[in-house]
């Protein structure tokens, strides 16, 4: 499901069963170059979303059917909508159960009656906040940067793709993902340090771990870091008449990486890869990569 986005500002949804406050909001919005969608219940909208996916949605607290915070639980229980910033819409006399709603996952509130330029300032901030979020994923889904965050429990929280991919690779039979425990030697390691000044873990499998300060109470950051090939680079280098690097990406690609996947061991861009690939083709006198590989494989076989 992808969020479609116009030329607007964003696309923001409002769920309300009271048409009065539909179309107030509906028309403020609209004014501000919003794109609106609208839903008069919990189920709709969820339905709704499959479809189309706002940036931000305003939700009613008292709605027939499910309620806005059981609407909020399901949403933030998917992971597909989860990230979606969820504001409440309540009246005076329910305040006290905001308390579930930021439990639910709800982000902030608007106090009916509503106020059209204090809707309007809620969404900007909660929209550039949302979008810097983003942005920031974007980069790390992209980064050769290698971390995993975990819990007192050494259960991992967060992680990056090039962490996923370096401990698949080194230790193919766990499953790594958010809410799992860590590899046993590696929980093991955790439980005994927990401490940024705790000596590095390091792998059999060619892997160092440290842990790291994080801002988080009860949360731990590790940095992982690939360790130096067994193989002797330098030897390759002089036999082939390559540059290290070149004696690098040799070696992974011998190994089935792809471009994409050396240039984040390498920490560079799969285009800086392909430029040196066709260095090392000129050098050793082949046009593909299994001619190359070949080459390689006698020379350290």
């Amino acid at each position: 499901m992808d969020t479609i986005t116009p030329s607007a500002n964003g696309t923001i949804m409002i769920v309300d069963d009271t048409p009065a406050n539909l179309a107030l909001l509906s028309d403020t919005l609209s004014e501000a170059n919003y794109r609106v969608l609208v839903a008069t219940d919990g189920l709709s909208a969820i339905e709704q979303i499959d479809y189309l996916k706002p940036d931000i949605i305003l939700m009613d607290v008292v709605m027939p059917g499910i309620d806005g915070f059981e609407t909020c639980r399901r949403l933030k229980a998917n992971p597909v909508t989860c990230d979606i910033p969820i504001l409440f819409m309540t009246g005076l006399g329910e305040l006290d159960n905001l308390l579930r709603g930021f439990g639910e996952g709800g982000l902030d509130y608007i106090v009916k009656p509503i106020r059209p330029p204090e809707v309007l300032a809620r969404i900007e901030v909660h929209l550039a906040l949302a979008r810097a979020r983003q942005r920031a994923e974007n980069a790390l889904q992209h980064s050769p940067f290698c971390a995993i965050a975990v819990d007192d429990l050494g259960t991992i929280t967060w992680l990056t793709p090039a962490a996923t991919m370096l401990l698949t690779d080194s230790l193919p039979d766990t499953e790594l993902s958010v809410g799992n425990l860590l590899p046993k030697p590696i929980l093991t390691w955790f439980n005994s340090s927990r401490s940024i000044a705790a000596e590095e873990y390091r792998s059999s499998a060619g892997f160092n771990i440290k842990m790291a300060a994080c801002q988080n109470a009860g949360e731990y950051l590790l940095l992982l870091k690939k360790c130096a090939s067994e193989w002797n680079l330098e030897a390759l280098k002089e036999t082939l008449g390559l540059t290290f690097r070149e004696a690098e990406i040799l070696m992974w690609i011998s190994r089935g990486k792809t471009n994409k996947e050396v240039g984040l061991i390498l920490e560079s861009s799969h285009r800086t890869v392909n430029k040196h690939l066709e260095h090392i083709y000129e050098k050793l006198g082949v046009t593909t990569r299994a001619a190359a590989v070949a080459m390689v494989l006698q020379r350290t076989g």
